[in-house]
C-alpha cells in the first residue's frame, strides 16, 4: 500500500495519483482514522480523483484513429470520437 504524501497533486503522474487514491480509499474504508483526518483524507481523495479524471481525458484526446482509403491503406488520422466505439 502506498503511503499518503504531501506531494502536490498537480505534479503527480496518473499512476502516482491512482496509487495514493487507492490508499486513501483503503484508509477511509477501514474506519480507523479520526474524524478530522477522515475529512482531510476525503478532500485529498476528491482532488486525486479529479486529477486522475483530467489525466485520462487528456490521454483520450491524444488518441487518434487512422483513416483507411478504399484500398485499406492509411490516408490520414482523425480525432478519436467516443461515439464511434462499440460498448464494452
Amino acid at each position: 500500500m502506498t503511503e499518503t504524501t504531501d506531494k502536490p497533486i498537480s505534479e503527480m503522474t496518473f499512476e502516482e495519483a491512482m496509487a495514493e487514491l487507492e490508499d486513501v480509499v483503503s484508509k477511509l474504508e477501514q474506519g480507523q482514522v479520526a474524524l478530522d483526518d477522515s475529512v482531510s483524507l476525503y478532500e485529498r481523495g476528491a482532488e486525486l480523483k479529479r486529477h486522475c479524471h483530467e489525466k485520462l481525458q487528456a490521454a483520450e484526446e491524444k488518441v487518434k484513429m487512422i483513416t483507411l482509403g478504399p484500398d485499406r491503406s492509411p490516408v490520414g488520422v482523425e480525432s478519436f470520437d467516443e461515439s464511434d466505439t462499440p460498448p464494452f
